[in-house]
């Protein structure tokens, strides 16, 4: 696993937490969420290097996508 791939695993984690709390899915829903929107496909993508970024910021992008279907 590179460094990148392990920074992409550690950030998506962290997410999947944030999603549990913030609107109290389950492990399931939030990894489903999370794996299926244009926010996870970008974090997976190094020449975007939105995996650099906290999670806190990245949730942003992500909770944003969630509630209006558009990532900004």
């Amino acid at each position: 696993m590179t460094d990148t791939q392990f920074q992409i695993e550690c950030l998506s984690a962290e997410l999947v937490e944030m999603l549990m709390r913030r609107y109290g899915w389950d492990m399931k829903k939030a990894l489903d969420e999370l794996y299926s929107s244009e926010t996870y496909k970008r974090l997976c993508n190094p020449a975007c290097g939105l995996f650099y970024e906290g999670a806190v910021y990245v949730f942003s992008y992500l909770e944003n996508e969630i509630g209006t279907g558009v990532v900004n």
